[in-house]
């Protein structure tokens, strides 16, 4: 019966392993800082676009006030 894990008597095979592992760990943490950085301008650009209507909505004359 073969064993379920393998353990190589050879340590030089667990090489290429640890390569793609550190590859892929360090292509997730770009990507994570990408994603926060983006998120973060977007955030920058909805505050402002809140903060312009905001304003425009207060320069707008009451109109129950121009009514009468």
């Amino acid at each position: 019966m073969m064993e379920f894990l393998y353990f190589p008597q050879d340590k030089s095979e667990y090489i290429p392993a640890v390569l793609t592992l550190l590859v892929f760990t360090i292509l997730a943490v770009i990507t994570m800082y990408l994603i926060i950085k983006s998120s973060r301008k977007e955030e920058k650009k909805m505050e402002q676009s809140s903060k312009n209507k905001t304003s425009a909505y207060k320069q707008q004359p009451n109109e129950d006030s121009t009514r009468r």
